[in-house]
């Protein structure tokens, strides 16, 4: 376990430190984008448009991002959480970095007044690391997903 990790809010000096995250986050699900989406995406997760980001640091070291928003649901009158990107470096998976992140997000759904505290996120079925963590923390859907096909 890891005894100078904390949580906070991403910052604008974080960019940086975040980017070399990210850039490994998209790495790891084998996808590339545009640098211009990356900028646009630090923006949009420190304004107020919905988008939000928290980071696990090690001592001084950014070593972990997770990426959630709150929406509206046709199943109830209460906006639900959608936790969308969660990333912890490789050398720290299995640490507990992950499982804070995760209930950092549950805390602020929890904290947020006009949502219903629910949370919910998807994972590629090979992700099986993380799925060690997820079925303890987490109830598996019985959902399947469908992209549109271009």
């Amino acid at each position: 376990m890891m005894h100078n990790l904390t949580i906070r809010p991403l910052q604008p000096a974080d960019k940086p430190f975040w980017r070399a995250l990210w850039q490994a986050y998209l790495e790891f699900y084998q996808q590339d984008l545009a640098a211009e989406i990356t900028d646009h995406l630090f923006e949009r997760l420190l304004s107020s448009d919905g988008h939000r980001a928290l980071v696990a640091l090690d001592g001084e070291e950014m070593v972990g991002l997770v990426h959630y928003l709150f929406h509206d649901s046709t199943w109830s009158s209460q906006m639900t959480c959608y936790l969308e990107d969660l990333f912890v470096v490789s050398t720290l998976r299995g640490s507990g970095a992950g499982r804070k992140l995760i209930e950092a997000v549950y805390a602020a759904a929890d904290a947020e007044p006009l949502a219903s505290g629910n949370v919910y996120w998807h994972t590629h079925h090979h992700n099986e690391r993380a799925r060690l963590l997820y079925d303890r923390i987490g109830d598996l859907s019985e959902f399947v997903r469908y992209d549109r096909s271009r």
